[in-house]
């Protein structure tokens, strides 16, 4: 809908891309710009790995927390972005924060990526190496590769805060008292 909206509606891309303007107030653009496309074939790739990839992690952590791991990829990667790039807009930071934390929670999950089978921990490698190549001028110009590497940083970490704290929570048991007291009245002979 805002794809369509950027080929319709005269300047509405500019009032919302991620430009230095944010510097003068218009902080929106850090999280605007990520619903915004450069053309249909950016449109199409970002929306076949979020299908891909966002299908896997919401399934994996739940609907609020895909949400808020999107978001807070997709802004963070404008953050770091705005200072390497004139302007800028898409969504791959916030897809990159996906993979990357599909990488700390799922790292042994099957993917097919660069025209092989392997697993994610070793896709989500190959996809940070080639974002580091072309950060310094190796590959296809105009892509964001900063946004990309900040964003897949940024799901790796909350990705390892995630497995951490589930994990926490996992390995403690409650056992409520009167279960405690009664299986010491029974087994060990002890009164109250």
């Amino acid at each position: 809908m805002v794809f369509v909206m950027q080929i319709f509606i005269p300047g509405f891309t500019e009032l919302f891309i991620l430009n230095q303007r944010v510097f003068d107030g218009e902080i929106w653009r850090y999280l605007t710009a990520v619903f915004l496309h450069g053309g249909i074939v950016h449109l199409f790739y970002n929306l076949f790995a979020l299908l891909l990839f966002g299908f896997v992690l919401e399934r994996t952590i739940g609907s609020n927390r895909f949400l808020i791991v999107f978001l807070s990829s997709g802004i963070f990667a404008n953050v770091i972005a705005v200072n390497f790039y004139d302007s800028s807009l898409g969504a791959s930071g916030a897809i990159y924060g996906i993979l990357g934390m599909i990488a700390v929670l799922r790292p042994f999950m099957i993917v097919w990526a660069f025209g092989l089978l392997m697993p994610m921990f070793l896709a989500a490698i190959l996809w940070a190496i080639g974002d580091i190549l072309g950060a310094f001028g190796f590959g296809a110009q105009n892509v964001g590769n900063m946004a990309h590497l900040s964003g897949i940083g940024v799901g790796a970490l909350i990705g390892i805060l995630f497995k951490d704290k589930k994990r926490i929570k996992k390995d403690r048991i409650r056992i409520p008292e009167n279960f405690v007291k009664e299986w010491e009245r029974r087994y060990m002979d002890i009164k109250d």
